[in-house]
């Protein structure tokens, strides 16, 4: 079978199982040519597992409009908010605090999110997790595993 000519990528954050027509999903997808209704059906079958979460999702457009998509783990960010039972991060991270977390949750997330992030170590996915709770005005509690 001769290879399909790929003639761009559509980045998307929908939330599992709940694509729709609507924008911003209809206009991103229409503009390339993609057959919306079909993205929505496929999208909301494999997401099926993971409903009202928001996942990420990368669609390669073919030249003959067909198309293929690869569904990514939930943000850190919106995991970190989970586990610190927030609605949103802090406006001013470096000087109001709106939040913590301990290390364990921020384990649990590394852990998830590994094969979507370019690390090689679930030490390093700590500190990038842990990173990114900062940047939200999360505290991460206790020591890190690794300075024991």
């Amino acid at each position: 079978m001769a290879k399909k000519e790929i003639t761009g990528f559509v980045k998307l954050q929908c939330k599992g199982g709940q694509a729709n027509p609507a924008p911003p999903i209809g206009p991103a997808l229409g503009s390339k040519g993609i057959n919306i209704m079909e993205f929505c059906k496929q999208f909301n079958a494999r997401t099926q597992d993971r409903m009202g979460k928001v996942l990420p999702v990368i669609i390669t457009v073919y030249s003959d409009k067909s198309f293929d998509f690869v569904i990514k783990t939930p943000p850190a960010a919106v995991q970190l908010m989970e586990a610190a039972k927030l609605q949103k991060g802090s406006k001013e991270s470096n000087r109001t605090k709106v939040g913590k977390v301990n290390w364990s949750q921020v384990e649990a997330i590394a852990k998830d999110k590994m094969p979507d992030l370019n690390c090689f170590t679930i030490e390093s996915a700590m500190k990038m997790v842990a990173g990114t709770a900062r940047s939200m005005g999360l505290t991460v509690e206790g020591n890190a595993p690794w300075e024991n």
